[in-house]
């Protein structure tokens, strides 16, 4: 009986009566542990004899043991196996993950806007940062290639976009907590398992899978390569696997951007225009273009010896690094200078004011109270040459099974991340003498934005245009790295309700350090422009956007020439450069013991337990030094950075936190499983949240900062969920859960002076800094999934989370709608997926201190294979069919701050296995 013909047999009438041929993940210390027993979801057909020795592969097999998985466990978890994420159209882990209830994704660290590529995930409406992510249950240092996450917002959320998803044996999410996993995860944990290499069922595997990228708005066509090699001994003892990829793509964003709002304050404008006080207006209306090439390589090894049956060692080894050189470029009409928040030009009758924003409005060309020209435009080049993001770990697990009731496990490692922007190339030119106009339309479409007296094609106009200013961190360098060491104990009991207990310790030391450069112009900068071989923006630049009537076409720099013309006129001066004010260092020392007794009963079983942590924080916090005549006078005083004197300074805090959690599993039926889950969880702030740093914006005078001393966010979570196995790979499932947040860090603003680095003088910014508040979400998850017969299947899911600060603000974050609809066909020799993706809006966080929320996102993706026999199959798979516009607002949806297009990728690939 083939196959196709078994699984639809059984589809009809039977249970599933084998695992998928995926290689079951070795467990790791954090992972459910629950045994991987037989689940009888239906009664046994006649024939069920027969069945017994079918294994179902593919699709089908890989939901059946994702299910079986989950059904198993003591808490709520949720499940994707290696061949899930095989056979979806999927390029990273985050990509799998979204379509889990509960789960959501964003395509940016921080204010980066979004891209083509999932890179951070979160649980349940809260910031990404505030859910744990582990490979093989242990940490995994981070970096990012974009500056702004590197010297800006800096979080303890991982890139995914360094996670290749070929790396992966198994992913489980668990949604409620265990005093046995490790503490940092306020929503929850995901645990990323890598296949280990004796458990593989062949002595030696090969497989490879070798393929193209296209993406259709670069026009562009890269090469992908993964190579998978594993071996092990006939004693099945010894085993070593060895994975590499070196993936290339080009990305291309079209897009417009407002650079964030300011108010219009009492001033000359006010004064013959009373109605305009208080009134918002945007920064900036730019033509935002961001090209890029990444190219993703490295490695994964894991030796496994076992030199007893009751000893098994196992040392893993993991590097990626992307190569992410990125051209960004804009060409901005300029409200920020022209209004000068209220000491500015008053804009020409006829101006329009909607929902306290200044939406429309024209400036007739005026000269300064000196004569000179007045300025109405800006336009920055900015190209990042040898940007760059590194993970990796090394970490030995070992397994001693003392007798038949104690198991001792151990873990020890280390892992690194880093991100650098080695230089910036920044060229950024005034427009002069032109007026102004635009027109914004909230949301719906870009706006309409126009310097109608220059020739935008043109690069230096005389009388027109004049070098600016070069600025920007070059270089830049974020350094992340944690070493652990933790001993876990597991010993069987019979001792009533209680079957085992677990207990264990855990060390670990966690260092973050961020370095800034802040290039000036150097010598002969302002009379020696960059070469321009007279080319512009792409002819079909903003295509996609929809609408908006505003420049298509203008003056670029070739990268190369803007790159040449930086190294010769900006000053990198490492001593006299350092940017103090945008740096920050810190050390945490975390350790933790727990207990926790497994139970059982009479069809329920769960866990009880509590995890004990301590936090030992020490941030370096750079004070400028004011209000003194000669600053060396200071103990530790610096004095040689042109931004002003300064001296460190350490705080140190110390906590404890005692997190209880109680997980409870009830069968109410053979196919009916009910939960309940009770636990205190708790994750440090992110670290330049803590660290003190400042980053400031000299044009807009706003800026952000750190507070060193941010509480650990804590939070009691409660879970209440029923499921029901109603047929073979089916499972329909509600859930309630509810947080109740204390710490939570929220912003406020408030006005500091900092030396401007253009003026040279102190000058009083909006300086917006986290602060410690409260909040709550709550909600419920929907999830559906079943084979409806003749090869075709249907999953869908759908979470509602209703979360807000204590005051009403939102949270980071929080979409309140979110569901997700795939369809499937699979036979013997063809597979298709297709997937649709909803996110509603939610608020993103501080933009230039004003407040930015991204609208309503959708995805398409959809994968098709054919098996051309037992050892090679062909896959078409494509991301982003929709070409979904990323739309982003400040305070209302008439404030829009962004919308972004980044095209549709094809993928081709041919896969071997031997």
């Amino acid at each position: 009986m083939s196959a196709f013909t078994a699984a639809h047999a059984q589809d009809a009438a039977a249970p599933a009566a084998a695992a998928a041929s995926a290689p079951q993940p070795a467990q790791a210390a954090s992972a459910p542990q629950a045994a991987e027993k037989p689940i009888e979801t239906a009664a046994p057909a006649k024939n069920a004899q027969s069945l017994e020795a079918v294994v179902i592969t593919g699709i089908r097999g890989s939901l059946q043991q994702s299910i079986n998985r989950k059904r198993n466990a003591d808490s709520v978890v949720e499940v994707i196996t290696a061949e899930d994420i095989g056979k979806m159209p999927d390029k990273n882990v985050a990509d799998s993950l979204q379509r889990i209830p509960g789960v959501n994704i964003s395509s940016a660290g921080a204010g980066e806007g979004g891209f083509d590529e999932a890179d951070r995930v979160s649980l349940r409406g809260t910031n990404p940062s505030l859910t744990q992510t582990m490979i093989n249950g242990h940490m995994v240092g981070s970096g990012d290639w974009f500056v702004l996450n590197q010297v800006g917002t800096v979080g303890r959320s991982v890139s995914y976009s360094l996670l290749p998803s070929e790396l992966v044996g198994a992913v489980v999410v668990n949604k409620s907590s265990r005093a046995d996993l490790v503490e940092g995860g306020v929503a929850g944990t995901v645990d990323i398992q890598t296949r280990k290499p004796l458990d593989f069922k062949k002595q030696l595997t090969l497989e490879a899978t070798a393929g193209a990228v296209y993406a259709d708005l670069p026009e562009k066509t890269d090469p992908q390569l993964n190579a998978l090699f594993n071996w092990k001994n006939e004693a099945n003892n010894f085993g070593v696997l060895i994975q590499g990829f070196s993936e290339k793509r080009h990305l291309r964003r079209d897009g417009q951007e407002m650079l964030g709002y300011s108010q219009i304050k009492a001033g000359p404008i006010t004064a013959t225009n009373p109605d305009l006080l208080g009134v918002w207006y945007p920064n900036g209306i730019g033509s935002a273009l961001f090209e890029q090439e990444r190219k993703r390589e490295g490695a994964f090894i894991d030796l496994q010896v076992k030199p007893t049956n009751d000893v098994t060692l196992d040392l893993s080894g993991f590097r990626s690094k992307m190569e992410a050189t990125n051209y960004n470029r804009n060409y901005l009409i300029f409200p920020s200078k022209i209004l000068d928040g209220g000491n500015g030009q008053a804009p020409d009758a006829g101006y329009v004011v909607r929902n306290g924003t200044l939406v429309s409005a024209t400036f007739t060309p005026q000269t300064n109270p000196d004569g000179t020209p007045r300025q109405y435009g800006i336009v920055d080049q900015i190209y990042r040459p040898g940007a760059n993001a590194v993970s990796d770990f090394y970490n030995l697990d070992g397994k001693w099974n003392v007798n038949d009731k104690l198991t001792l496990l151990s873990k020890i490692g280390t892992s690194k991340g880093k991100g650098e922007t080695p230089k910036q190339a920044v060229y950024e030119q005034d427009i002069l003498g032109t007026g102004a106009s635009y027109t914004l339309h909230g949301i719906g479409s870009p706006a309409d934005a126009a310097l109608p007296g220059i020739n935008q094609g043109t690069f230096n106009v005389p009388g027109q245009t004049r070098l600016d200013w070069v600025f920007g961190a070059s270089p830049a360098t974020t350094k992340d790295k944690e070493n652990w060491g933790q001993l876990d104990g597991e010993y069987a009991l019979e001792a009533g309700a209680v079957t085992g207990l677990k207990f264990g310790a855990r060390f670990a030391e966690h260092t973050r350090e961020s370095t800034w450069i802040a290039q000036g112009p150097g010598a002969g900068a302002f009379d020696n422009l960059p070469a321009w071989n007279g080319t512009t923006y792409p002819g079909n630049f903003g295509g996609g956007l929809g609408g908006g009537n505003f420049p298509h076409m203008p003056w670029q720099l070739d990268p190369a020439a803007l790159e040449a013309w930086g190294d010769l006129y900006s000053n990198r001066d490492p001593v006299s450069r350092q940017y103090w004010p945008g740096e920050f260092s810190m050390r945490e020392k975390n350790s933790a013991v727990y207990l926790m007794a497994n139970l059982e009963g009479n069809r329920w079983s769960g866990n009880v337990g509590v995890r004990v942590v301590s936090t030992k924080e020490q941030v370096t916090q750079n004070v400028a030094i004011t209000g003194v005549t000669d600053p060396t006078t200071v103990p530790g005083a610096i004095t040689t950075s042109a931004f002003g004197p300064f001296y460190r300074k350490e705080i140190t805090n110390n906590y404890t936190d005692v997190l209880p959690s109680l997980n409870l599993k009830y069968d109410v039926s053979k196919d009916l499983v009910a939960r309940f889950g009770l636990a205190k969880t708790m994750a440090r702030p992110d670290y330049s949240a803590l660290a003190g740093s400042v980053s400031l914006d000299d044009t807009a005078h706003t800026g952000s900062g750190g507070n060193p001393d941010l509480k650990p966010i804590r939070s009691t979570n409660v879970d209440v969920g029923l499921e029901w196995y109603f047929a073979p790979r089916s499972l329909l499932s509600a859930g309630l859960f509810y947080m109740d947040l204390n710490n939570y860090v929220s912003y406020g603003t408030s006005q500091l002076q900092y030396l401007n680095i253009k003026t040279g003088a102190y000058e009083t910014y909006n300086v917006s800094a986290p602060t410690n508040s409260s909040g709550r979400v709550q909600g419920f998850e929907l999830s559906y999934q079943q084979p409806i017969g003749a090869g075709f299947g249907t999953i869908a899911n759908y979470t509602y989370a209703d979360a807000e600060e204590t005051g009403g603000g939102p949270l980071v974050g929080a979409s309140k709608n979110t569901y997700n609809l795939t369809g499937y066909y699979e036979n013997d020799s063809f597979s298709a997926r297709v997937n649709y993706s909803f996110r509603s809006k939610f608020y993103n966080g501080l933009d230039r201190s004003t407040a930015q929320y991204q609208d309503d996102t959708d995805n398409v993706s959809a994968s098709i294979g054919y098996k051309i026999s037992d050892n090679l199959t062909v896959t078409l798979d494509g991301m982003n069919l929709n070409n979904p516009k990323l739309k982003y607002y400040a305070n209302n949806p008439d404030q829009p701050t962004a919308f972004y297009v980044n095209g549709r990728q094809y993928y081709l690939s041919l896969r071997l296995k031997m």
